[in-house]
Parts: structure tokens; C-alpha cells; sequence
């Protein structure tokens, strides 16, 4: 395989895959080292930008996606006429930033931070993909920990937790690790 096919190939197994990626998996599959794919995924997002073409790379966490440049949704959007993807509620909005901010975290934890029941907030969360089970709290009971997933990333077009703002009154205001 030639170098100069590289990007190609790389655009075409995005395109394909349709979700991101691991960069790790992208490399092995064209037996390639992460360094080595990194710089071919470098190139690829410089030549969509350079040209201002109507994809971008996108980058979250390890993985990697193709996805529409955002001005030109509008044009997109007359094309599709999609049906309006209904918007996150204030009380699930409440209950994700917590989430984001405190991983892993229980549902008794955010419940008393919040000061109300979050069941609704958090099975919404779970079944948009926003955020998984992350492990179990040792103790009573052994609660479910809760954490964000890349699709939380995504949907914030956020590269890691690293690109939410700061809130002072959190631990320094610097988010924890996502959870895997």
C-alpha cells in the first residue's frame, strides 16, 4: 500500500463505519503504528479544512469520525427536512452535568445534590447513549457509578472532558477521567 493512498483509505473506512472509530483499530487494520496513523489523520483533517470542504474530522477521546461541516447544516437541513430531535429538559440537562462533572457518580449522589429523584433524567441519559455504567461503588447495596460515553463527547462536540468549562466550587473546576 502506498502512503499517498493512506488519507483515501482512511476517509473511505471512516465513511464506512459511520461511527468513530479508535484510532488503535484504524492503525492496526492498515498495519500502521498510532504515531503513523495520527499523522495520516492530521493530513486528512488539514485537507478538509484547507479546502473547506463539506466534511471535517472530528476527534473524541481515542476515536475519530468524519462528520458534516456545521455551516452547511442549514443546507442539509432544507434538503433532509429532519424531524426537530427533541431537546435535553432542564432536569436532565441538571442531573448530565452533574454526571460530566463528578464521574463516577451514583444515582443516591446525584439525588442529593439535585434534591430530587433523577430515575427519569438518568434512564433517558442511558438510553440516548450519553452516559453507561461505569462500575459499582463498594458498600451497601453496591450502587451503579454512572459516567459519560464518547457520545456525550459528540453530541457536545467536545475532544475530551478536559473541553468542559471550569466550575470553581468543583475540585479546582478540572473534570475527572471518563470512565471506559
Amino acid at each position: 500500500m502506498e502512503n499517498r493512498n493512506l488519507p483515501g483509505i482512511v476517509e473511505a473506512l471512516l465513511f464506512v463505519a459511520g461511527e468513530p472509530v479508535q484510532v488503535g483499530d484504524l492503525a492496526h487494520a492498515l498495519n500502521l503504528t498510532t504515531g503513523e496513523m495520527n499523522e495520516v489523520l492530521d493530513e486528512l483533517a488539514l485537507h478538509y479544512d484547507a479546502e473547506r470542504r463539506g466534511l471535517r474530522l472530528n476527534r473524541y477521546g481515542d476515536g475519530v469520525q468524519l462528520s458534516t461541516r456545521p455551516e452547511y447544516a442549514q443546507y442539509i437541513e432544507t434538503l433532509l427536512q429532519p424531524v426537530q430531535k427533541q431537546a435535553l429538559s432542564q432536569a436532565v440537562m441538571e442531573t448530565l452535568s452533574i454526571i460530566a462533572y463528578r464521574q463516577p457518580v451514583t444515582k443516591g449522589e446525584i439525588e442529593a445534590i439535585r434534591g430530587v429523584k433523577c430515575d427519569y433524567s438518568v434512564q433517558m441519559l442511558t438510553n440516548r447513549g450519553l452516559i453507561q455504567e461505569v462500575g459499582r461503588r463498594e458498600g451497601l447495596g453496591r450502587p451503579i457509578l454512572y459516567g459519560t460515553t464518547e457520545a456525550f463527547l459528540r453530541h457536545f462536540d467536545i475532544e475530551s472532558l478536559e473541553g468542559l468549562p471550569g466550575v470553581p466550587e468543583l475540585d479546582g473546576g478540572k473534570p475527572q477521567e471518563m470512565g471506559t
